[in-house]
C-alpha cells in the first residue's frame, strides 16, 4: 500500500451547515474560542470583579472589567475549565466589549450559545458560567459606584 492514507488525514472533516436535533460536537468557532480564547487575563485595579464556581471540581473562573463614561472598555477573565467553560467566557468578554452596563447586563446565556453556532446539548450550561461571571463583574462595580455615592 503507497501514501494514499495520508490524504485521509489532511481533508478537513466536513460539518453539516444545520442541525436537525441536538448539537453533539463542537464547532469550529466553540474551538477556536477554546485554543485562541480573546481577553484573558486579569485587570489591575478593575472596577468591578467576580469569582465564581468550584475549584474542588476544576470548574473556576475570574472575570474583571474596566468601565468609563458606563461602558465596557476592558473585559479580562482567568478560567480553569472545560473547553466549554473556556469558549463561552471567551465569546462573553466579547460580545460585552463597548457595550453599556445596561447593555452587557442583558446578555443571556442564550445569546452566547448563538453567538458560538450552538453548543452541545450537555455543555450548555457551561455558558452559565460565562454569563453569570459578566452579571458578577458588573454588579460589584455598581454596588462600588452606589458605595461612593452614599
Amino acid at each position: 500500500m503507497g501514501d494514499e492514507w495520508k490524504d485521509l488525514y489532511k481533508k478537513p472533516k466536513e460539518q453539516p451547515s444545520h442541525h436537525e436535533g441536538p448539537v453533539l460536537f463542537y464547532n469550529d468557532l466553540v474551538i477556536d474560542h477554546f485554543t485562541n480564547p480573546r481577553n484573558v487575563g486579569e485587570l489591575k485595579n478593575p472596577d468591578g470583579q467576580v469569582v465564581l464556581g468550584d475549584p474542588s471540581c476544576g470548574d473556576q473562573t475570574t472575570l474583571t472589567v474596566k468601565v468609563e463614561n458606563n461602558r465596557i472598555v476592558d473585559i479580562k477573565f482567568k478560567s480553569n475549565g472545560c473547553t466549554g467553560a473556556i469558549a463561552t467566557s471567551s465569546m462573553v468578554t466579547e460580545l460585552a466589549k463597548g457595550k453599556t452596563v445596561e447593555e452587557a447586563l442583558k446578555l443571556t446565556d442564550d445569546d452566547v450559545v448563538i453567538a458560538l453556532g450552538g453548543m452541545p446539548e450537555e455543555k450548555k450550561l457551561c455558558s452559565l458560567m460565562g454569563v453569570a461571571g459578566l452579571q458578577g463583574a458588573l454588579e460589584d462595580y455598581l454596588s462600588n459606584v452606589s458605595a461612593q455615592t452614599d
